[in-house]
């Protein structure tokens, strides 16, 4: 009979960021272990709890024992494992030993063919696997694939042994039902001990069963166990606290998961701070209360920040004065430093600090952040004149955008780089457009953020993005593997976003070679723009992926390598249509056989002479061809691609009925070269929008 299996790992606090992805690695781990091992029932399910001092899985379904099972062993080749007079050889003795068998084992063997050797097999009973067991080896598993970057090592209490867990472990849990389990991991032995809250609840629980760990947790260990339920409860105490003071939370997702990751009993308080601080740009003040503190700011209607905040605390008290009175004054220092950076850094304008900029290097091969200034303020100028956006004012933005990285205030908060740029910039009178330019122009910071919003501002982002590209991909740092520390996927999917979502109709190849222009000739390599562009599209695929388009669809445009990404959205959704209409599967496969032919044939003629065509079905090919040549090159240059495709679809009965009736490959070289040229004409042609070879099963 199955039954509920609990495993706990009590340990010191564990880090908050990672909790949540380390109770679900645990328990999924943990499960995948004992199945692989055949200890789960056909209905099994698996459930996880973390809060800071534990992990645990509960999992339904668990046998005590894996069954018995038959299990069938090739061992040797007939003619290896018996000689001449059909005694066993000391390779055959020595495979029985090997499987845990004695000579007498060589009665019990068969001979069976593979289809070419006659090979010897031996049928073995091999005993069930006891839980303990095969929990044992789960655990080890699980413990070992743990998603951390760095496991700590520490020592047993009998002061020799070293283990490594991510934070050091206390005590272990296993319980089958009612049944302690006495398995070891990290040096522990498990038994039916859990433990309650630091301070509000019982040290230790003793379980009489498993199924009753979150309950017994709750109620005498003043603990609740499963992340999602800790979650929710917070999150409903914030909403109930901020509706109190209409008031609103603004955007906290992100900080909900931490906070839960640090409280075992939440309980959530209002607290506030002077209103003089209200004075200093709401960014600073948020930044400290989330990053640092770990408070949940409010809001007004208006979205501006008011002198209040909520607290989750791990500590329900019937008095919580002295809990609201110590986070006020643990704020209060911060913010007063937040303040005193602000009023000292406004003393000098922006524009004073560029030039001290050059004392700062940005790479030591790439040179300093001036000579990376310079170079993004003349990339600006460049694309805002393709744009017919305001050169002036896009120079200006470039030239200012990195100035505030020598303030006080992102020296202490390097998290509010551009944002304080804008703050100074407005104070110091630079017009609005700049300003914001200065602030957005590190738009996209991460997946789904928004992008910069004028075209002033999206110009000085594409030149920040693209010049650290193609710098960093000329001096041969490009990403490997998951290795990133440049993040130049991020500012690759940045600068396709921005062309594909603003609709610029710029071309990527050429502001990449622009970009590759402002570094001098000796410090890149000579291949960077078209390897950067190899680089961009691969992020292509995986945005236009994420956008809902086909594997296919994507593979037939993004496979021509376009330069021109406001336009590849308008050809996948062409390619989408098309590929609803009946003529679609026949003309992608003829485009996929015309692929191979071509790509076999050589010195094939620019366009087919006509005195040469002989068939009905190759002149009438012809014919076809002739009069859409021009009607579908005028509706590509006018981004009528759909209708492009459309019109392509007409002409698949004279594309069906020349490879019907026709040879291409004759004996005749003028004839053969003729129809190749013909097919390379129509190989053009079905291609002007996308690959639709792609799209053939």
């Amino acid at each position: 009979m199955s039954g509920s299996l609990l495993v706990e790992l009590f340990t010191e606090e564990l880090p908050p960021k990672a909790l949540k992805r380390l109770g679900e690695a645990f328990a999924e781990s943990l499960r995948d272990g004992l199945a692989r091992r055949e200890l789960l029932a056909a209905a099994s399910t698996a459930d996880w709890c973390a809060t800071p001092r534990r992990l645990a899985a509960r999992i339904g379904g668990v046998l005590p024992r894996s069954a018995d099972r038959v299990r069938e062993h090739k061992l040797l080749p007939a003619a290896v494992g018996f000689d001449a007079k059909g005694n066993p050889t000391p390779a055959l003795l020595k495979k029985l030993v090997s499987l845990g068998q004695t000579a007498d084992a060589v009665r019990s063997i068969s001979r069976v063919s593979d289809g070419k050797l006659e090979m010897l097999s031996l049928s073995v009973l091999s005993p069930g696997q006891p839980l303990q067991t095969g929990l044992e080896a789960a655990l080890a598993e699980a413990i070992e694939r743990l998603p951390v970057p760095k496991a700590m090592a520490y020592q047993l209490e009998d002061g020799m042994t070293t283990v490594k867990f991510v934070r050091p472990a206390h005590a272990l849990l296993a319980m089958l039902d009612d049944a302690p389990i006495p398995a070891r991991a990290l040096g522990l032995t498990a038994g039916a001990t859990t433990h309650g809250h630091r301070f509000l609840g019982a040290r230790d629980i003793v379980l009489r069963h498993a199924d009753e760990y979150e309950d017994r947790l709750r109620e005498e260990g003043k603990v609740i166990a499963s992340f999602a339920t800790r979650r929710a409860l917070i999150d409903s105490q914030l909403k109930a606290r901020a509706a109190e003071l209409k008031a609103s939370l603004g955007d906290y997702e992100d900080l909900l998961d931490e906070v839960t990751a640090l409280v075992e009993w939440p309980v959530v308080y209002v607290a506030g701070f002077d209103r003089e601080f209200l004075s200093v740009p709401q960014e600073c003040l948020i930044l400290t209360m989330r990053s640092n503190q770990k408070y949940f700011p409010l809001f007004d209607t208006g979205n501006r920040l008011i002198d209040r905040f909520l607290v989750v605390s791990n500590m329900e008290v019937a008095d919580p004065s002295n809990i609201i009175d110590g986070n006020r004054r643990v704020v209060r220092p911060r913010f007063a430093d937040a303040r005193f950076f602000f009023h000292t850094d406004r003393e000098q304008k922006l524009e004073a600090r560029v030039l001290r900029l050059a004392e700062v290097i940005y790479h030591n091969r790439l040179g300093s952040q001036l000579e990376r200034v310079q170079r993004i303020r003349k990339l600006s100028g460049y694309i805002a004149g393709c744009l017919h956006a305001e050169v002036a004012a896009a120079e200006r933005a470039a030239w200012l955008c990195k100035a505030d990285l020598l303030t006080g205030m992102v020296g202490e908060f390097p998290e509010l780089q551009g944002t304080m740029g804008r703050h100074y910039a407005l104070h110091d009178g630079e017009p609005k457009p700049v300003a914001d330019a200065i602030e957005q122009h590190y738009r996209p910071r991460f997946a789904n953020d928004a992008l910069p919003e004028s075209n002033v501002a999206a110009t000085v982002a594409l030149a920040d993005k693209l010049d650290a590209l193609v710098g960093i991909f000329g001096i041969g740092l490009a990403p490997t593997g998951e290795k990133d520390p440049f993040a130049l996927r991020r500012h690759a999917l940045g600068v396709l976003r921005i062309l594909a979502e603003k609709q610029f109709p710029l071309d990527l190849v050429q502001l990449l070679q622009v970009a590759r222009g402002q570094f001098p000739a000796e410090v890149l390599a000579d291949s960077v723009a078209p390897d950067v562009h190899a680089f961009m599209l691969e992020r292509l695929r995986g945005y236009l992926r994420e956008r809902g388009f086909a594997s296919d669809e994507i593979e037939a445009v993004v496979s021509q390598a376009p330069a021109r990404i406001d336009l590849v959205i308008p050809r996948l959704e062409a390619v989408r249509g098309f590929r609803r209409l009946p003529e679609s599967g026949s003309l992608a496969a003829a485009n996929k056989r015309i692929r191979n032919i071509l790509k076999k044939a050589e010195g094939i003629g620019v366009a087919p002479d006509v005195a040469l065509l002989q068939e009905p079905a190759e002149k009438r090919l012809f014919g076809a061809i002739s009069k859409l040549i021009p009607k579908i090159d005028s509706l590509v240059e006018n981004e009528g691609y759909a209708d492009a495709l459309k019109l392509l679809a007409g002409v698949r009965g004279e594309v069906d009925t020349f490879f019907d009736e026709v040879m291409v490959m004759t004996e005749d070289p003028l004839t053969r070269d003729n129809r190749l040229a013909l097919l390379a004409q129509l190989e053009r042609l079905m291609n002007r929008v996308a690959d639709i070879s792609k799209l053939a099963a």
